[in-house]
């Protein structure tokens, strides 16, 4: 019979071996921290292993690791100033970057292939996504709405985008074997089950 701490340590294991290294997120000058914690709640839920910080205007969000329940903790984090750099750094790890903007020409995001390497690209709760991060990015893509409205909490639209994500990848059997070298998920295992 397993204990709890067996309990533990194997689901540890179990979601590292689903985590998926090459579909992240950049949060573009999120303001509201309600907000950050809603969507790194959802990036943990679809196996993201790390997400992008992007603040040009607004400060970086106070983000703890105090519950044990936060998906904070379970989410490696990187820090940009920079739309450019941080776009550079990201292609040059072979994503591709969507920016979630409303545009003449954004493509319904069910259209755009998310099982290549993906970052999707989420804006401020005021302003969206800023004219520089939509015009540099790879592609614009859009939540298909039918309503009056047409905008999501930006919460809400990243748990649209990421498990539209989830759909693509499961489909292609993605989650069954693990994405991270055995190296760093070992690693990983070790750093996590000592949290």
């Amino acid at each position: 019979m397993m204990g709890k701490s067996d309990r533990r340590c194997a689901r540890i294991r179990s979601v590292l071996e689903r985590r998926q290294p090459d579909l992240t997120v950049v949060m573009e000058n999120i303001h509201d921290p309600h907000n950050v914690s809603a969507v790194l709640r959802s990036c943990d839920a679809v196996g993201v292993l790390q997400v992008e910080l992007l603040y040009t205007v607004e400060p970086f969000p106070k983000i703890g690791r105090k519950s044990s329940s936060s998906a904070n903790k379970w989410l490696a984090r990187r820090k940009h100033t920079s739309v450019a750099d941080c776009y550079a750094r990201l292609r040059a790890e072979g994503f591709r970057v969507f920016a979630t903007h409303l545009t003449d020409d954004a493509v319904p995001l069910h259209e755009v292939d998310l099982t290549r390497p993906s970052a999707l690209v989420l804006g401020n709760e005021h302003r969206g996504v800023s004219d520089e991060a939509a015009r540099l990015a790879d592609a614009n893509v859009r939540i298909p709405m039918m309503g009056m409205i047409q905008s999501l909490n930006v919460s809400v639209a990243a748990a649209v985008a990421l498990f539209e994500a989830l759909r693509q990848r499961e489909a292609r059997g993605m989650y069954r074997t693990p994405r991270l070298e055995k190296e760093l998920l070992e690693e990983l295992y070790r750093e996590w089950v000592a949290r």
